[in-house]
This record gives structure tokens, C-alpha cells and sequence, in this order.
């Protein structure tokens, strides 16, 4: 689920709370890290499983519906074609999900069920739901478009879920694009009505992409002055306290790539951080990082420092 910009993101922040906390606790800060970044599992299967709830949400209430005392002809024969979903059937049998959310013991939704039925309630008044349930045919391929759609144009972007998200964990604020968009993919790939068609994805992809959360982080830090001489030099009508801290660590960060990550090519680390300095930066920003850095990597092939190791990596 996680990508190498996220990981590089991750870090970025935990290196800026440890300044703006001035705290020298590696171990402590590189726990936190790990912590934050094992948290969006969570997210993901907070978010994922709100489909399965929506959908026992909705059964719920056409049962209760049905009994009353003076219940409707339409509450008496309900459409069920909502409930009988093939995508939301498959999630709710699906032992994949199951297990990881009695593993890491999520039960967001049964504390605060009042969100789900805020979703629930979002969704009947769409024209999506409109379209989809006045639709009689029953049809694989229609039930995971909408799926995808209640996912992302009502589920995704919901201001209410957002907040709750947010107060819920702050760390979660820019993982939620992140976990979003791996559900959004994954339901793209279902193919088929097997329950077992979901499986919950692995946090890392393999462990080197864990280990390099560890030695980002470490290396940045542990050569901070090394890494912080670098581009002062670079930068004569600057010095250190007016360059903006996010793009002094940016700075670092890549520059330690640059040194200290053999495998990593230069383009990459480049390209990584000018995105990371336009979303999390000042508008200008990349421009300079991108000026520092390009001089550097120049002067570095000069000089002979850039070991990279394998085809393509310059």
C-alpha cells in the first residue's frame, strides 16, 4: 500500500516535529514514526469496512421497516437491490477483512455508528442511488461501478467522515488521498463474486521499502551538520535560519539520497522531492530546491561522489 514518496513524507514530518519539539530522542521520535505510519492499516480498514456497515446499516433498517405495525406495501416488499449488491456481499463475507479487523481490533464504526448512517443517508439521496435501484437488471459489472462510485464521489469526500478521521488520529490527515485511492484501485480489480476476490494489502511492499523508512530517517538526522554543510555552501546569500525549515530538510533529506543511497537514482530523489515541496512548501519553493539541488548533483559528478550502483541510476 505504501509508495516511497509517502514513506519520504512520513519522514519529512517526523524530522520537522522532532525540530519544532527540539527533542534528541532518536529512538523515541523513530518509534513514533513507525507507530504513525502502522496506523494506516487502521485507516484503510476503518475505510474500507464502512461499505460492509452502510450495507448492514441498510439491512437493518428495511428489517425494522418491515415489521411495523402499519408498515407500507413498499416496507413490506423492500428493493433489496442495494443490500444484494454483489461488491458489498463480497466485502461483508470476505475473510480477508474480517480477520484484519479482529486483529487489530477495529471497531470505529460500532462506537460512532452515527456516521455510518449519515453515509447511508447520503447515498439514498443521491441520483446514483436513484439511477442504480430504478435499474432492474442485476448485473456484476453495474454493482461494482457502483460501488466505486459510492466510494469515491460520496464515501471519499465526505466532510464529517474527514473531521471524525482527523480528530480521530492527526497523523491520518495526509494518509486518507493515500488510502483512498488503494481502496478506489482495489475495487477496481475485483473480478469476481468470490469472497475471497479481497485481500487486504500488505503495509509495506517488501522490507526493503521498511528499512528504508529506518535508514532515511536515521541517516538524515545522524548527519545533519554533514548534510546541512552541503547546501549552505551552495547558498551564499542565504544562511541557515532563513531558509524555510521544511525546505532545509528537504535539502537533507534528498541530499542524503544523494550520498548514502547507492541505489536510489538521482533523477528519482530529484523528482520525489520538487512534488513533495510543491504540496507541503511555499509556492516557490521547488524552484530553489531544485536550483540547490541541481548544482550540487553537478559538482558531486565532478568530484566523484555520486556512488550509485546498477544501470540507469545517474
Amino acid at each position: 500500500m505504501l509508495n516511497r514518496r509517502h514513506i519520504r513524507v512520513k519522514v519529512m514530518q517526523s524530522i520537522y516535529a522532532m525540530h519544532q519539539n527540539s527533542s534528541d530522542n532518536l529512538e523515541k521520535e523513530e518509534k513514533f514514526l513507525f507507530y504513525s505510519i502502522e496506523n494506516i492499516q487502521d485507516l484503510y480498514l476503518i475505510m474500507l469496512s464502512s461499505l460492509v456497515e452502510i450495507k448492514r446499516a441498510e439491512e437493518d433498517f428495511i428489517d425494522k421497516s418491515s415489521k411495523k405495525h402499519l408498515a407500507t406495501k413498499e416496507e413490506r416488499n423492500p428493493n433489496k437491490k442495494f443490500v444484494s449488491n454483489a461488491v458489498l456481499e463480497i466485502l461483508s463475507e470476505n475473510n480477508s477483512l474480517s480477520i484484519a479487523l479482529e486483529d487489530r481490533k477495529i471497531n470505529n464504526w460500532k462506537n460512532n455508528d452515527d456516521y455510518i448512517l449519515i453515509l447511508l443517508e447520503d447515498i439514498k439521496n443521491s441520483k446514483l442511488y436513484a439511477d442504480y435501484m430504478r435499474n432492474d437488471v442485476n448485473d456484476f459489472e453495474e454493482d461494482k461501478q457502483f460501488v466505486e462510485d459510492i466510494f469515491t464521489e460520496i464515501i471519499a469526500p465526505n466532510e464529517k467522515l474527514y473531521d471524525y478521521l482527523e480528530d480521530n488520529k492527526l497523523t491520518w490527515v495526509d494518509d486518507i488521498p493515500l488510502v483512498n485511492t488503494a481502496i478506489q484501485k482495489q475495487l477496481k480489480q475485483i473480478k469476481d463474486t468470490n469472497p475471497d476476490a479481497v485481500i487486504v494489502p500488505k503495509l509495506y511492499k517488501d522490507i526493503d521499502d521498511k528499512e528504508f523508512v529506518r535508514n532515511l530517517f536515521r541517516k538524515t538526522i545522524l548527519n545533519n551538520s554533514e548534510l546541512t554543510k552541503e547546501f549552505i555552501d551552495k547558498t551564499p546569500n542565504w544562511d541557515a535560519e532563513r531558509i524555510a525549515e521544511i525546505d532545509a530538510i528537504i535539502l537533507k533529506m534528498a541530499i542524503c539520497e544523494f550520498l548514502k543511497f547507492p541505489s536510489i537514482p538521482v533523477k528519482v530523489t530529484i523528482n520525489e522531492y520538487l512534488e513533495i515541496a510543491k504540496e507541503y512548501s511555499t509556492p516557490k519553493s521547488s524552484i530553489f530546491i531544485n536550483g540547490i539541488l541541481d548544482n550540487l548533483v553537478k559538482d558531486y559528478q565532478k568530484e566523484n561522489k555520486l556512488i550509485k550502483t546498477g544501470r540507469g541510476l545517474m
